[in-house]
């Protein structure tokens, strides 16, 4: 076993156990740190896949911004609204709860089902660009480009989305506001 593949399952490993945590915790602030290393651990993934641009994109917009946004509602709502999300049952096993775990237990099939009967190596549009030699190596001119078309030719969608996040995030403030402060 090689050192990137102890790396990837390492990697896996912690981001998978530190998702988990953040789905059956039932403290808020201990879900949101543990997404946090999960979002990491996935920026981490990117970067043994040789998806340098990805991974930036992954730490400076998902932990840097989604997440400060999830942290910043938090903060900002009231004792209240907290203490009403504690008050209801925690029940992780209950008929309400049905259809949800066979959606998740269809999915998961699925999943496991593809990634048992995939085999990439022999897929024929791979198998043909490798043998015509139509591979894009990994360089930096591709980070390059898209810097140049991120901040050119895609800069209003680009605007677009941070207005829409600084909305949300205003919005996120207002709400969380008690009634008799207007």
């Amino acid at each position: 076993m090689s050192l990137v593949q102890l790396m990837f399952y390492v990697m896996s490993f912690v981001m998978l156990g530190s998702a988990l945590m953040v789905a059956i915790s039932q403290n808020l602030v201990r879900s949101i740190f543990m997404f946090f290393i999960t979002l990491f651990g996935l920026a981490g993934l990117y970067v043994l896949a040789v998806a340098d641009f990805v991974a930036v994109t992954q730490i400076v917009i998902y932990v840097g911004g989604i997440l400060v946004l999830i942290l910043f509602a938090f903060m900002l709502s009231g004792k209240e609204a907290l203490e009403a999300v504690n008050q209801q049952k925690n029940r992780f096993i209950s008929l309400g709860n049905l259809p949800g775990f066979i959606l998740a237990a269809l999915f998961l099939v699925v999943m496991v089902n593809v990634i048992f009967k995939a085999d990439v190596a022999s897929l024929p549009w791979i198998k043909t660009a490798k043998d015509t030699g139509n591979v894009i190596p990994v360089n930096e001119s591709g980070i390059n480009n898209i810097g140049i078309n991120l901040m050119t030719r895609y800069l209003l969608p680009f605007e677009a989305i941070s207005i829409l996040l600084m909305i949300a995030l205003v919005g996120a403030a207002h709400l969380s506001r008690k009634e008799g402060n207007t």
